[in-house]
């Protein structure tokens, strides 16, 4: 039987060094956390998607397009990323064998990405899998079932790379010849992401 995989969108962060929750920063035609959720649910390998929001729930609401995905609030975000876990598993269906992590600042994952590491991961008995870009390991990442106990009782931010520290020896690392897709921290980051996305579409390599 096919396995049920959930991608979990974590969109809690306090935006802190951007003044203004950065969620909602114009990005191509939505907003950055709009494109993410996107770029999600166009993969065909996930088969639920939950999105955890926690500050500006309410304007992120409003303003953000979630389609089918489903929305959770994380009242405690300000205790990182652990907390968002689990907001998110307590959403989840109950037939889920796995989730997928899916970070809401990181809008150079695509529909490919998620695919390729659904797929392997299905074809496979591990517990975890993650990407590695041109040898640099990141999200997004996936945790089986059987590791969602684990991931509720960390603290913190970064928390599941704990957890992949402690499986580094039964870790499934999909090799893709891609960039790194990195983290939306700064205005300059923003700012090359912007352009990185409208010289995708002046090409048509990306939607």
């Amino acid at each position: 039987m096919r396995k049920f995989i959930s991608g979990l969108i974590l969109g809690a962060g306090a935006s802190q060094r951007f003044g203004e929750p950065k969620q909602l920063l114009p990005f191509a035609d939505t907003t950055l956390l709009g494109w993410v959720v996107r770029q999600v649910q166009r993969a065909r390998q996930l088969d639920e998607v939950v999105v955890v929001l926690g500050r500006a729930a309410d304007e992120i609401r409003e303003r953000v397009d979630f389609g089918k995905a489903q929305v959770v609030e994380n009242p405690v975000f300000t205790e990182g990323c652990a907390s968002s876990y689990r907001a998110g598993i307590a959403a989840l269906a109950s037939r889920s064998d796995a989730i997928m992590i899916i970070l809401g600042d990181q809008p150079g994952i695509t529909p490919e990405i998620i695919n390729a590491l659904a797929e392997e991961w299905r074809n496979s008995d591990t517990p975890i899998a993650l990407c590695s870009y041109q040898g640099r390991k990141g999200h997004p990442m996936i945790f089986a079932r059987s590791l969602f106990d684990q991931l509720e009782t960390l603290h913190g931010d970064k928390a599941a790379w704990k957890l992949v520290d402690a499986h580094a020896s039964s870790l499934l690392v999909v090799q893709l010849a891609l960039p790194f897709p990195e983290d939306i921290n700064t205005r300059e980051d923003f700012a090359r992401a912007r352009e990185r996305i409208a010289s995708s579409q002046r090409t048509g390599t990306n939607d």
